[in-house]
């Protein structure tokens, strides 16, 4: 495989996460996952922007963004149920390490919607990739690609929803 191929398959292999990861924005609202419970420290665990609706939905678009990548690339896959369990764990990963990163802005007492550098760009990415790791996996030349990558197009997908009026923050 051809450097730039395999830099065009680790972005196909990102894209459940990707989506999952925006869908939030979309069909998120209704119950916070925290339930308003708090830490230790006193502040919520992950805040009103964390909810069921958002990640059930973020979850489900994204595992299904895997089903269509296996009906246009079946080959990348190798069975439909290894696709689905890809694009299952990468959808999951990408909203936990999201979840990850708002209990540690919380901690930190970032208000909700406030950015985090780094930890909003690649939280999500990481988490995605170390729980679909023992499915099917990149090499470290992928992987770096996809670090470059992420942060900007997190920022182009924020600007993107926020000029479409679906953000309060281009962020």
């Amino acid at each position: 495989m051809g450097s730039l191929s395999s830099l065009i398959w680790a972005f196909w292999y990102i894209l459940p996460a990707y989506f999952a990861n925006a869908s939030p924005v979309l069909v998120g609202g209704g119950r916070p996952i925290d339930g308003g419970r708090t830490w230790r420290d006193g502040r919520r665990l992950f805040g009103d922007g964390k909810t069921w609706r958002g990640l059930i939905g973020g979850v489900s678009i994204g595992t299904l963004v895997g089903v269509v990548q296996y009906r246009l690339t079946p080959s990348f896959y190798g069975d439909f149920r290894t696709a689905v369990l890809l694009a299952f764990l990468l959808s999951f990963g990408a909203l936990l390490g999201d979840l990850v990163g708002s209990f540690f802005k919380r901690r930190a007492d970032l208000p909700r919607g406030a950015p985090a550098i780094g930890l909003d760009q690649l939280g999500f990415l990481i988490s995605a990739l170390a729980l679909a790791y023992p499915v099917k996996t990149l090499s470290s030349g992928q992987i770096i690609f996809l670090l470059v990558v992420s942060p900007f197009v997190h920022w182009g997908a924020n600007y993107f929803a926020y000029k479409m009026g679906w953000k309060s923050v281009p962020w």
